[in-house]
């Protein structure tokens, strides 16, 4: 369940506990309100934990290449057999 979801969960909870009147029999609308605000808000506590794992940046290091050929060159050769 995404951020979206989780924000839509507390707001139809909100609206069934707090701004309703309806009866039904058998049904508390306020106990599902309750149920859907609190099923949203451990939604929105997992997404936000997980979100923070995903942007913990590892701190890399730096990689310098040497210059491991030493060529001496004397007389424009490179592989030694020159003049």
């Amino acid at each position: 369940m995404g951020l979206g979801g989780c924000i839509i969960l507390i707001a139809v909870g909100a609206i069934l506990t707090f701004a309703t009147d309806w009866h039904m029999s058998g049904v508390n609308l306020d106990l599902v309100g309750v149920i859907f605000m609190a099923t949203g808000l451990i939604g929105l506590v997992t997404f936000t934990g997980m979100a923070r794992r995903r942007r913990v940046v590892v701190p890399t290091t730096q990689v310098v290449e040497e210059d491991r050929h030493h060529h001496t060159q004397r007389d424009g050769y490179s592989d030694g057999y020159g003049v």
